[in-house]
């Protein structure tokens, strides 16, 4: 026998102002605020096609959480923003009772709008979901609420998706979206990792092959899902950061090494790997289980090596842009930093002639430590010859949170005879913050503006009007990734004092002399690989 609606009122007001019931897409009862939650009142609700209620981002969550409602079950609470404006936002919880003829029960509550940005599909950017994940978690364990991290797979996307038109392709991603959407907290805990894969934070329901059945009704895609819980006896800080390491991990090498194993499994191992390395990469730095290569970086004017950069290179060959992005993460980076300037000065020391100049990478988060400047100078007590021959080039890695100390210590430095450059201008949105506050000798040009600056006029009239900005301040400049003679020409026309790349010389295991312009041709260089720490 079906249930009178109008009944579940007391149970609906438990927890909500309004209550409305859907029959097949529509709104067939609508009782409560209506007027005050939704902006419309209860007669013009009724008959309203349901999705047609709210945003157009939204429609595709509501319909994937009411298209495979079974009897008995319950979706939400969902926020999500109605149609129309002023913006409108509320919480939704759906409920399909036993023995109501399919019809589902919604309770409506208003509802602030979602903390962060999101696109146009309701999805999180990468960025913004590891931040707000970060602070529900640390939520969590306060309240109680147990959350997992879930992980979801499409398969065989790509060859359905040539099989489409495009607005075909883009309604299916718009739906895909939606279903996992409405699987996550608050339907806006997700994000797209791949164009196949996904990744949100969920509460703690029913089994994971559950979830993959409801996508895969939802969306007609063969859908896998697999959760890993966040606790797992790890302390909170390095937990989350293994976490945000095993998504990368996962995505790298998913299951390859292990096809027989679950995805579930797969990523509990991740993040076991993740904290493997991270303590691994803490003994190599402590034990100095590391080496230094050395760049030229010449100077434009005579063309011979104005100093060398010397890089850091680990000895299981792993990226050093990742072990360093590693060392940051789990405070390692300081030591690395102290380990890497202790290297450099005993280099320097070795070196009879004193004409070497070595530059080194310290991060923004070891630049603020006063610590740093006090064993730079205790190293340049100990070895006198190295004055005026070290020079530090503070990267964007890790942003550099108070820049007035940070400057204090950049001054420090320089009082104690070195050069302080500013790396990778340009590639992080600080840049042009951290130019106005710090007083520096030097900015390298990040290498994505000058790589291509042959065939660029847009880049060239940037890099001229850096120049100039830096001429002014009187700041010289080095242009990196520097591949070609064109390019070459390019930015000593424009008026760059230095270069380095590839065109001059590759890091090698000790300061060569720099190649002249037109003996080498250079290699071809991977997209997105760039030398420095990575």
């Amino acid at each position: 026998m079906s249930i009178d609606p109008r009944r579940l009122l007391g149970l609906a007001f438990a927890s909500a102002d309004l209550l409305l019931e859907v029959e097949n897409g529509r709104v067939i009862l609508a009782l409560g605020a209506a007027q005050r939650i939704m902006g419309q009142d209860e007669r013009t609700l009724t008959g309203r096609a349901w999705s047609e209620l709210f945003a157009a981002a939204d429609r595709p969550l509501i319909d994937a959480a009411t298209r495979v409602m079974d009897d008995g079950q319950r979706r939400g609470p969902v926020t999500v923003r109605m149609a129309g404006e002023p913006p409108r936002h509320v919480n939704l919880t759906m409920r399909a009772l036993p023995d109501n003829g399919g019809r589902i029960s919604v309770s409506v509550t208003p509802a602030n709008a979602p903390s962060g940005q999101m696109d146009d599909e309701g999805l999180r950017s990468r960025e913004s979901f590891e931040d707000i994940a970060r602070g529900l978690f640390e939520a969590a364990r306060v309240t109680g609420l147990e959350l997992e991290l879930a992980m979801v797979d499409f398969s065989d996307l790509d060859a359905l998706r040539q099989q489409l038109s495009q607005p075909e392709a883009r309604a299916l991603d718009l739906k895909l979206a939606g279903a996992v959407r409405a699987e996550s907290h608050a339907g806006g805990m997700a994000t797209r990792l791949s164009p196949d894969r996904f990744a949100l934070v969920r509460a703690k329901a029913d089994h994971a092959d559950d979830m993959a059945q409801r996508l895969t009704r939802s969306t007609t895609v063969q859908a896998s899902a697999q959760v890993v819980s966040i606790d797992d006896g790890v302390a909170p800080s390095r937990g989350l950061k293994a976490l945000r390491y095993a998504l990368d991990d996962f995505l790298r090498e998913g299951l390859k090494d292990t096809p027989p194993l679950s995805l579930s499994e797969a990523m509990n191992r991740s993040v076991k790997r993740t904290l493997s390395r991270a303590g691994a990469l803490g003994v190599a730095v402590s034990q100095r289980r590391f080496s230094l290569v050395y760049q030229p970086v010449v100077d434009l004017k005579t063309g011979a090596a104005h100093h060398h950069e010397a890089l850091v290179r680990f000895e299981d060959g792993g990226s050093p842009f990742q072990l360093i992005r590693m060392a940051e993460e789990f405070d390692l980076i300081e030591e690395l930093d102290h380990a890497i300037a202790e290297m450099a000065v005993k280099r320097l020391a070795a070196d009879r002639s004193g004409a070497i100049k070595l530059a080194i990478n310290v991060s923004g988060r070891t630049i603020v430590n006063e610590g740093f400047v006090d064993h730079i100078g205790r190293l340049l007590t100990k070895a006198d010859v190295a004055k005026g021959r070290l020079i530090f080039e503070i990267t964007e890695t890790s942003a550099i949170d108070d820049l007035p100390r940070a400057n204090r210590h950049i001054q420090a430095l320089r009082g104690l005879g070195s050069l302080v450059c500013l790396d990778d201008f340009g590639a992080g949105a600080s840049s042009f913050a951290y130019l106005q506050e710090l007083s520096l000798d030097i900015v390298k040009i990040d290498g994505r503006y000058v790589r291509e600056l042959a065939g660029s006029g847009r880049d060239g009239a940037m890099v001229r009007r850096l120049v100039e900005l830096c001429r002014d301040l009187d700041i010289r400049t080095v242009a990196e990734m520097v591949e070609t003679a064109e390019v070459e020409d390019v930015v000593r026309k424009a008026g760059v004092d230095f270069a380095q790349g590839w065109l001059f010389g590759k890091p090698a295991d000790q300061p060569q002399p720099a190649l002249k312009v037109g003996s080498v041709t250079p290699a071809a260089r991977r997209a997105g690989v760039s030398e420095g720490w990575g």
